[in-house]
């Protein structure tokens, strides 16, 4: 394994973010293909041989029992809290990002953790509905309260988060360390504004469906898995352009024949060679993180990136508005 600083912090994370969100009880009709408990803890303890450190949840996933689920894991296995780095969110909640919304989630998400405090405390969405001064004091508190060792963000357009981290810097208070942001091979829109100025901040990359939920894992576009039939999420995020992404899904399919790896190798190696810190990668069976951190050990030359990137066409925004 490999690690690095988690953007200007002294938090060391491992290159590989093991993400969480199939982790729960589905049924409460969240998702149909999460795994349950004894499942989740059989994951967690490959991540943990493997030397992932990295554990990405949220107040939402499966109503709360995502993060049930890995906290238990993680206190099942014996392993000693500064060992790992645990990051959730919170946004999809009532009263969103408001400074009531905040104390009350990072509460429950650390009741349900069963611990003091989180590594990284991450908003979900940008909240329209609030004041950036509410939300951004607030979560300075959380921080200051040792509830949090730092804060980050996820999708959003550039202009929304600089203008948050200027309210921070603007008070005193602390700042974003971290953009979690919709990022791979078919979708690659923030290169526009978001990544380079995350990248001017020094702020750590966290890229979430790093695998364009399976669609960089295999050479067709469809899939008999029970994630890619039943995931709405999945079908309104990729299907609209297959047609133009297939091209790219075909590339991504030949150097992996031409280097004898996996798709899912290439996809991740285009991310480091696009300095990634740690993409965020669910896995169902212990299995699947193998080949994750066997990306580490594939090279991409800057002549390779750009073959990669030669079929891609501007895509429609998803993932937020």
């Amino acid at each position: 394994m490999r690690y690095a600083k988690l953007g200007p912090t002294d938090i060391e994370v491992s290159k590989i973010c093991l993400g969480c969100m199939g982790f729960g009880d589905p049924k409460d009709d969240w998702l149909a293909w999460t795994i349950d408990a004894d499942a989740t803890r059989e994951v967690v303890r490959h991540a943990i041989d493997l030397g992932i450190n990295f554990f990405d949840t949220a107040n939402i996933y499966s109503h709360g029992t995502s993060e049930e689920y890995l906290g238990r894991a993680l206190r099942d296995l014996g392993i000693p809290r500064e060992d790992v780095v645990i990051a959730t969110k919170v946004y999809f909640n009532e009263g969103k990002l408001s400074a009531e919304a905040i104390r009350r989630e990072i509460d429950l998400s650390l009741t349900r953790l069963g611990t003091d405090y989180v590594d990284l405390y991450i908003i979900h969405r940008f909240d329209y509905d609030h004041p950036i001064e509410e939300t951004m004091g607030a979560l300075d508190e959380v921080v200051e309260s040792g509830k949090a060792r730092a804060i980050g963000a996820s999708a959003m357009w550039g202009y929304q988060f600089a203008d948050m981290q200027a309210t921070a810097d603007a008070h005193g208070w602390h700042r974003f360390v971290s953009m979690q942001n919709h990022y791979n091979l078919l979708y690659r829109e923030d290169e526009r504004e978001l990544l380079p100025l995350c990248r001017r901040m020094g702020v750590a990359i966290t890229p979430f469906s790093p695998l364009a939920s399976g669609h960089l894992t295999r050479p067709t576009w469809e899939s008999n898995s029970v994630r890619a039939t039943q995931d709405k999420q999945t079908k309104a995020k990729y299907d609209a352009a297959e047609a133009m992404d297939m091209p790219i899904v075909t590339r991504v399919a030949e150097f992996a024949e031409k280097k004898g790896c996996k798709m899912s190798q290439i996809a991740l190696a285009w991310l480091f060679a696009k300095g990634v810190t740690a993409p965020l990668v669910g896995a169902s069976k212990p299995r699947y993180l193998d080949d994750a951190v066997g990306s580490l050990d594939v090279e991409l030359t800057p002549e390779e990136v750009a073959s990669l990137e030669e079929p891609y066409h501007a895509h429609d925004i998803v993932g937020f508005h």
